[in-house]
């Protein structure tokens, strides 16, 4: 359940446990063309940085180019959280990310382990974000939805906020 109250007074910090709390969500190259695609993110709030592991012969690692810029889509598990951000992205097979990374869902997608030589690494490098968290109170939905058509007011069924890193 999206917390409104910590969305309110601090986003980023609620952005960071929703990614936390995340098996995958969708990454996005810009400009290349390629559909977004699932990947589950391993994050590092020090650097505010996502990691993705992938084979180095996908597509997706084929359109990052020096200066590639990219987006992460987040939807919460109760779907009352949404949150895209954005920032560069580079391959990065960075020893000490995988090894504190690696797990036995990453394994199971590489058959030489981490010694495989298809085995790399995306870095994101987060600068900016949005974040969209409502009430998942049907009741106060309804009441908010039922006032607004009363009194001509906006519904106030969640809070959207801006996000830098």
């Amino acid at each position: 359940m999206a917390d409104l109250k910590k969305a309110e007074t601090d986003p980023k910090a609620q952005l960071f446990d929703e990614i936390d709390d995340l098996h995958a969500g969708m990454l996005g190259v810009d400009g290349s063309g390629l559909h977004m695609q699932p990947m589950a993110p391993q994050l590092d709030r020090n650097t505010n940085s996502i990691w993705f592991f992938t084979k180095s012969d996908t597509d997706l690692v084929q359109a990052i180019t020096a200066g590639a810029h990219a987006h992460f889509c987040v939807v919460g598990k109760d779907h009352d959280y949404h949150a895209c951000v954005s920032g560069p992205i580079s391959v990065n097979l960075d020893p000490a990310k995988r090894d504190e990374y690696w797990n036995s869902v990453v394994e199971a997608w590489f058959d030489g382990g981490k010694d495989d030589p298809k085995l790399t690494m995306l870095q994101m490098k987060l600068v900016d974000g949005k974040i969209w968290a409502s009430t998942d109170s049907k009741i106060k939905f309804g009441w908010e939805i039922a006032k607004a058509n009363l009194t001509d007011d906006m519904p106030h069924v969640g809070v959207t906020k801006d996000v830098r890193f």
